[in-house]
């Protein structure tokens, strides 16, 4: 029998508890041989908050919880050993398919792990812009003047805003954190 990830939908905002109740009952109720890895995929988000930027984690799929586990045999039946225990955990809706649970491709786990990676080099802002869009500037040298969106780079996490001053249009590159949605 080898271990196949499978989602668990988990009640709204337990995705944490439900990942850490399940790594410490595993050596306890010897589940080792079942369960691999247990996985709450989450990013970093900056915002501003009191005109400070602050660095939180958001999860990427809320409610749900990638769990790698042999859960079914040769013959695509359910082992009960590791159904009754995820069943039991606190915080459990059930498997993302019911009692027929379908395990989800590596494919996916892959593409999910590397958007983990990814979020751990940069972190994204709360909120997304585009361009035309009109944002007010609450740091640096700009305090408080407003300008319009003209180039979105993602990668590096900054925008090129027009400002006016002094009756010019002046190109500016500011980071996300630096603006608001006017």
């Amino acid at each position: 029998m080898r271990s196949q990830w499978f989602v668990i939908h988990t009640l709204s905002g337990q995705e944490q508890k439900v990942k850490e109740s399940i790594e410490k009952r595993i050596k306890t109720e010897e589940m080792q041989d079942y369960i691999q890895e247990v996985l709450v995929p989450m990013e970093k988000v900056a915002e501003i908050r009191n005109g400070k930027k602050t660095v939180t984690s958001r999860k990427l799929y809320p409610g749900y919880v990638f769990i790698d586990i042999v859960l079914l045999d040769e013959n695509q039946k359910v082992v009960e050993k590791p159904w009754y225990f995820i069943r039991d955990t606190q915080g459990i809706i059930g498997f993302v398919g019911g009692d027929r649970p379908t395990p989800t491709s590596l494919e996916e786990i892959e593409t999910i792990k590397a958007q983990i990676t990814a979020s751990e080099d940069t972190e994204r802002p709360k909120v997304s812009f585009e361009v035309g869009e009109t944002v007010k500037i609450n740091d640096g040298p700009f305090l408080n003047f407003s300008g319009v969106i003209e180039e979105i780079d993602p990668d590096k996490g900054k925008l090129r805003v027009t400002v006016n001053v002094f009756g010019r249009n002046t190109p500016v590159e500011l980071e996300y954190w630096k603006v608001e949605k006017a």
